[in-house]
């Protein structure tokens, strides 16, 4: 079974612009697909940091003396690029959402084909599961995170329900939980709703939006003027936080003006997005929703 097949290979390496003596991130380091490619653009001189909190990810680390794997959330970018010595880096690769391997490990909880624990844990070292946010949010928690992360019309209704069914006992499994949320899933629809489900779920238990705002902001303090973000995001409410950002520097307001009246922004958007070629959605189903955008440091 392959670890990861990296989405949009060529286009999202092509987008960092890189230098052979430079200094690059990958920040979701996952089976190693989009670093390998890096490293056969770096000279002997380039280096490559990668990230990745899911110690699965451990086991594909490249053996390269240009390569350096850190265990740990992407959040703490800057922490960890400060503390190896790095205080700018060239440029910046993330692929963001969930990796094959996470979707396809059963036990992990991630996808909606298996029966399974509700787990839902990208750190599996976190003791906050699936199983906590099903089991211990109130009602009003619950609609909140399904309707926000999930973007569910349904989401009052499923909460209430998933309220009601834990009188009868905790809810365990996907499995349970589909069967309290079954008026909900008609046969027609069931996959759709219930990858809704699921997004907003695994959203809330890894704090995802959270997190991809918390390296956002870091991104300008880490990188070199002229150094490059490539971000490739899967749904609407990743996308939409990158988009902004590279556009004005901020997620909500209007960008602040000099004393000229002009838009001080602190990265210039390079191209249009880019989503996958038919071919590549043919050979890889999971690239379908992928949407990359490039931005350079001023």
């Amino acid at each position: 079974m392959e670890y990861h097949n990296p989405v949009l290979l060529t286009e999202t390496v092509d987008g960092l612009n890189i230098d052979p003596d430079g200094v690059y991130v990958d920040v979701t380091f996952g089976g190693g697909g989009h670093s390998r490619e890096i490293l056969k653009h770096l000279g002997e001189n380039g280096k490559l940091i990668a990230f990745d909190q899911d110690k699965d990810a451990l086991e594909n680390a490249i053996d390269d003396p240009r390569f350096l794997l850190i265990n740990e959330n992407f959040r703490f970018l800057k922490r960890f690029l400060r503390f190896y010595g790095y205080k700018e880096v060239d440029g910046i690769l993330g692929d963001f959402g969930v990796s094959s391997h996470q979707f396809d490990v059963a036990e992990r909880g991630f996808s909606t084909r298996f029966e399974a624990d509700l787990d839902m844990r990208m750190n599996q070292k976190s003791e906050f599961s699936a199983f906590n946010v099903v089991n211990n949010y109130d009602e009003k928690q619950l609609r909140s995170v399904l309707s926000q992360y999930g973007e569910l019309r349904a989401a009052a209704g499923m909460a209430r329900v998933i309220v009601e069914a834990r009188n009868d006992g905790e809810i365990k499994t996907s499995e349970q939980l589909k069967k309290a949320l079954g008026r909900f899933l008609p046969k027609h629809r069931e996959n759709k709703i219930l990858a809704q489900i699921y997004q907003a779920i695994r959203i809330e238990v890894n704090q995802e939006l959270e997190v991809l705002k918390e390296f956002l902001l870091q991104t300008q303090e880490v990188l070199k003027p002229g150094g490059r973000l490539s971000l490739i995001s899967y749904h609407s409410l990743e996308d939409r936080l990158v988009k902004r950002y590279m556009r004005d520097g901020q997620f909500q307001g209007q960008p602040e003006k000099d004393v000229f009246g002009r838009v001080e922004v602190p990265f210039k958007r390079v191209g249009k997005f880019i989503i996958p070629s038919e071919e590549e959605i043919k050979e890889n189903n999971r690239a379908r929703s992928a949407k990359l955008r490039v931005a350079e440091k001023i």
